[in-house]
């Protein structure tokens, strides 16, 4: 065979032990992402899988060999899908509005110096809650968050005050809060709350959802990454809420933040 291939015997059996490594790892990397995938019900996506293999198994591999692997396998991962409808409250009070500050400059900030602030719903059992969040905008932390039964303003303005009231009063003054033009956020109330904290106001143009892409990209992970299936009560839709929050700011590492947790990257920033 070697006078065939005109090869030498040792280039054979060394082409030989490589081709076996070769296969073994393979074998190893496909079986490596095929578990992530699985264990996180395939919604972890190609960055996402490429930090749990450095992470867990010290493995460096390329994005797309990742993909190729996936692909090969038909892993194939769920996409977020858009909010058919959003739900509001009537309310016939006269509205505030105000100019966008924050203008999409999510980047050029410093922690806590621009948070995001909005609603989203979350169907379980035949029912709804509503979830309000605040959110920094540059480390992607979540500051502080609220759950309700209704869409009433109430529930809004304590998520903010949450937060605010321990906040000194320097931070506050070079704070920008930033909104859509929903219900809660043009009322007479919530303009108040901020006017009394010394915060700056601001606000999306109508129709524009990425003014507040920050805590879109948000909602749309939670949304994919809890399951609301089993849920019965909304004890226990808090309690699932609670623990993916404590998770997502201390534990789910983000590839556009320098592989680190939002409070990792926080401290990151503040140490530079």
């Amino acid at each position: 065979m070697c006078n065939i291939a005109q090869v030498s015997k040792s280039g054979y059996y060394k082409w030989l032990k490589n081709k076996n490594k070769i296969s073994l790892r393979n074998i190893l990397d496909n079986t490596y992402i095929k578990e992530i995938f699985l264990r996180n019900k395939g919604k972890k996506g190609i960055l996402r899988i490429k930090m749990e293999l450095e992470e867990k198994y010290g493995i460096n591999m390329n994005k797309k060999k990742i993909g190729r692997i996936m692909k090969e396998q038909g892993l194939i991962t769920q996409t977020r899908r858009k909010n058919p409808y959003r739900q509001r409250t009537k309310n016939n009070e006269e509205k505030f509005y105000c100019e966008n500050l924050l203008d999409r400059n999510f980047k050029d900030r410093l922690p806590y110096e621009a948070f995001g602030v909005d609603i989203t719903y979350l169907k379980y059992n035949g029912k709804f809650g509503y979830l309000c969040t605040l959110i920094d905008v540059k480390t992607t932390e979540i500051i502080s968050y609220g759950l309700s039964t209704t869409l009433q303003e109430e529930f809004v303005l304590k998520t903010l005050e949450i937060a605010l009231k321990d906040m000194d009063e320097k931070t506050r003054y070079n704070l920008i809060i930033h909104s859509d033009r929903g219900s809660q956020f043009t009322s007479k109330s919530y303009k108040k709350l901020l006017d009394d904290y010394g915060v700056r106001q601001s606000m999306s143009q109508a129709g524009s959802p990425r003014d507040n892409a920050v805590i879109e990209s948000f909602f749309g992970h939670m949304k994919d990454e809890i399951d609301l299936k089993g849920i019965k009560t909304f004890e226990q839709l808090m309690q699932i809420i609670d623990e993916y929050i404590y998770y997502f700011n201390n534990h789910r590492k983000q590839w556009s933040k320098n592989k680190m947790t939002p409070i990792e990257y926080k401290k990151f920033l503040r140490a530079c």
